[in-house]
C-alpha cells in the first residue's frame, strides 16, 4: 500500500514556485490545500530565506517599531501545515528543454558549505521572485546606501540608527552636537512611510530616557526625489496631503532633484545641491533580479521583468508562469503594465490557484484582469491617507484619519488570513495586542 502511494506521489504533476513573497507563499498555500492534500500534485516552494515577512512592513522594521521576528512565517512549518514542500535555495539558472531549475550553493554564517548546487525538476514552473532596488547605476549607492529589500537590511539600518542616537545622547545638552542626519532617496510609499516612522522612533526614544534625542532638533530627515512631487504614481490630492503632514514633522522634501552621487557624508544632486547625511537609504526604484534578463530565451523588459500573456504564462513557454513584481503583465492596449503592488500579487495568486489545476486538466485558462482598489499611505501614529477605487465608487474617494488607519491595518490582516486562515490570524492578533502592553514600543537593540 505504501509503495503504491509513493509511486502515485512520484507520478503526480510537479508544480515548482520560486519566491516565497506575498504572492508566492499564498499560491503555494492555496495549491497545497487544493491539490497537494489530495495527492493530485507535488507543490514545491523555493526561497533563499527560511522565513517570510510581508514586504510592506520593512520600513517599520527599519525604524524599530516592528520586531520582524514576531511577524515572520516559518516556511518549513507553513509547508507542513498546508501540504507542500519547501526547498531552501537561491535560483540562478533554468533549463527549459529539461524542465529544470538550478539553485546556487549556499554557505552558512561561518562561510562553510550548507547546501550544494541543487537541481529541481518541474512540470509547471511559477516565477514569483518579487523585485529588488534599482540604483540606475548611480555612483556610490552600493557602497554608501542601505537598500531596504530584506528584513536583514532593515535590521542592519535599525542598528545603525540606534548607534547614532546613542552618540547623540552622549553629547551634553545645549552644545548642538551629534545631530543625526538621514537622507531617503525616493519619494514613493516606502520613502515617505519610513520618514514618518523614523520621526516617531526619535520621539519614543526620548520618552525612554534618551532625553538628548529631540525629534526635530537631533534628527534631520530629508526626502529626495527626481519627480515633481512625492508619491508621483498616486493621486495628486493624496500626494499633497502627505507632503503637508511630513512638513508638519519638520521633514524636508526636495523634489525635481536627481541624485548623481552618494558619498559617505551625503548626497550630491545634479543641480549642484549637496545634502549632508550620516545614514542614506535608497528607495528610488525597483527591478526584477538581474539573472532573469532573457533567462534561457524567455522574453524580458528593461526592468528584467518577464513578459507574460494575459494568462500570466510567459510569452515563449506555456509551462512557465510569472507573477507579482517580476512579471510584466499587460492591462490592455496603450495601457501601462500591472503595477508592482501587494494587491497585484494577491490577485495573481488568486487567479493561478484556479488556472494551474485547469492547466493540469488540459482546459482553457482565464485571463488576468487587474482591479485597482486604491492606495493607502501610513505615516505611523501621525496620520494615514489614501484613495479608494474600484467597487466602492465609479471614481475615487479620498480618505484619511481613523478609517484610513483601519483599512491599512486590514490589508496586513487580509494577507495573514490568506496564508494562515481566520483562526490563526485571530489568535496572532491577540498575541500582538498583548505584546504591545508587555514590550517597549520600539525595538531598542
Amino acid at each position: 500500500m505504501q509503495a503504491n502511494q509513493t509511486a502515485a506521489a512520484d507520478s503526480a504533476h510537479r508544480i515548482v514556485i520560486v519566491g516565497g513573497g506575498a504572492g508566492g507563499l499564498e499560491l503555494a498555500t492555496r495549491l497545497g490545500k487544493k491539490l497537494g492534500r489530495k495527492g493530485k500534485a507535488q507543490i514545491t516552494l523555493v526561497d533563499a530565506n527560511r522565513t517570510h515577512l510581508w514586504k510592506p512592513l520593512l520600513h517599520q522594521v527599519a525604524a524599530g517599531t516592528l520586531d520582524h521576528h514576531a511577524d515572520e512565517v516559518e516556511y518549513i512549518a507553513q509547508a507542513r501545515w498546508n501540504y507542500f514542500n519547501f526547498r531552501l535555495g537561491r535560483m540562478d539558472g533554468l533549463n527549459r528543454a529539461a524542465k529544470e531549475i538550478y539553485l546556487a550553493p549556499m554557505q552558512d554564517e561561518d562561510g562553510e558549505m550548507l547546501l550544494p548546487r541543487q537541481t529541481i525538476p518541474y512540470d509547471t514552473l511559477v516565477l514569483a521572485l518579487g523585485s529588488q532596488s534599482n540604483d540606475f547605476g548611480t555612483a556610490g549607492v552600493k557602497d554608501h546606501c542601505i537598500l531596504l529589500d530584506t528584513a536583514q537590511a532593515a535590521e542592519r539600518f535599525h542598528k545603525k540608527l540606534i548607534n547614532n542616537f546613542l552618540k547623540v545622547q552622549a553629547q551634553p545638552l545645549g552644545q548642538g552636537k551629534g545631530r543625526v542626519t538621514l537622507a531617503i532617496i525616493g519619494g514613493g510609499a516606502t520613502g515617505v512611510e519610513l520618514a514618518a516612522e523614523l520621526h516617531m522612533t526619535a520621539r519614543i526614544m526620548s520618552s525612554y530616557g534618551l532625553n538628548h534625542v529631540h525629534p526635530e532638533q537631533d534628527l534631520k530627515i530629508v526626502i529626495c526625489d527626481a519627480a515633481p512631487r512625492i508619491l508621483p504614481m498616486l493621486p495628486e490630492q493624496l500626494s499633497a496631503s502627505v507632503a503637508r503632514e511630513l512638513r508638519k514633522l519638520d521633514i524636508d522634501i526636495h523634489t525635481n532633484e536627481k541624485v548623481v552621487e552618494v558619498r559617505p557624508d551625503g548626497v550630491q544632486m545634479a543641480s549642484g545641491k549637496f545634502i549632508p547625511s550620516a545614514l542614506t537609504v535608497w528607495a528610488a526604484g525597483i527591478k526584477a533580479a538581474d539573472f532573469l534578463k532573457e533567462i534561457d530565451g524567455l522574453e524580458t523588459n528593461r526592468a528584467n521583468q518577464l513578459v507574460v500573456l494575459p494568462t500570466l504564462q510567459t510569452t515563449h513557454d506555456a509551462n512557465i508562469f510569472a507573477m507579482g513584481d517580476c512579471a510584466a503583465c499587460p492591462q490592455g492596449e496603450n495601457l501601462p503594465i500591472v503595477p508592482p503592488r501587494a494587491q497585484s500579487a494577491h490577485q495573481m495568486a488568486m487567479l493561478l490557484a484556479k488556472s494551474i489545476p485547469l492547466k493540469i486538466q488540459g482546459k482553457t485558462l482565464p485571463a488576468f484582469k487587474y482591479h485597482d482598489y486604491g492606495s493607502l499611505v501610513s505615516l505611523g501614529e501621525y496620520s494615514t491617507v489614501g484613495s479608494l477605487m474600484g467597487g466602492i465608487t465609479r471614481g475615487s474617494v479620498f480618505i484619511e484619519g481613523l478609517m484610513a488607519k483601519w483599512m491599512y491595518w486590514s490589508l496586513h490582516k487580509k494577507h495573514q488570513v490568506a496564508i494562515n486562515g481566520w483562526f490563526r490570524t485571530w489568535l496572532g492578533t491577540w498575541i500582538e495586542t498583548i505584546g504591545r502592553v508587555k514590550n517597549p514600543r520600539i525595538k531598542l537593540h
